[in-house]
């Protein structure tokens, strides 16, 4: 599959995997200037791209492992969605969740994106639906053995 991605700005930064089998590709942060989060602050950090996702597919911005354990840096919205039809920039929402102002860097990466393939089902109202083993249980039910 080829994604394409427009630069809007000349020291965007292409989304890259880190490894041959990655998942997720990881997105930079367009800045000037680094910029400091403070603690339970969001700040959207631009990353001075756009990509046209092919339709029946879905952008998921995820936040990356290391940033979030050893910073406590995510995106607010824990997944950011990126519509097959949207060619706007991607900007990530980033929240501080830890205790510690936190400092992101110019070209830092600051999230990954994961395009997968989506469903797109008809919704149709019922007076019943089919009956399971597990019924109604929800939150936590399952695991009560």
């Amino acid at each position: 599959m080829n994604v394409q991605v427009k630069k809007l700005h000349p020291q965007a930064i292409i989304p890259s995997f880190g490894s041959a089998q990655a998942a997720g590709a990881d997105l930079y942060a367009l800045l000037d200037a680094p910029v400091t989060i403070a603690p339970g602050e969001t700040l959207l950090i631009k990353t001075g791209i756009a990509m046209a996702i092919p339709d029946g597919y879905v952008g998921l911005i995820f936040a990356r492992s290391g940033l979030a354990t050893k910073r406590g840096l995510a995106p607010a919205n824990k997944v950011g969605v990126i519509d097959s039809d949207y060619r706007g920039e991607l900007m990530v929402a980033l929240h501080n969740h830890s205790l510690t102002s936190q400092q992101i860097e110019p070209h830092e990466r600051i999230a990954q994106l994961a395009i997968l393939p989506y469903l797109h089902p008809a919704f149709s109202e019922t007076d019943q639906l089919d009956e399971t083993e597990r019924g109604a249980g929800g939150f936590g039910s399952t695991g009560t053995k």
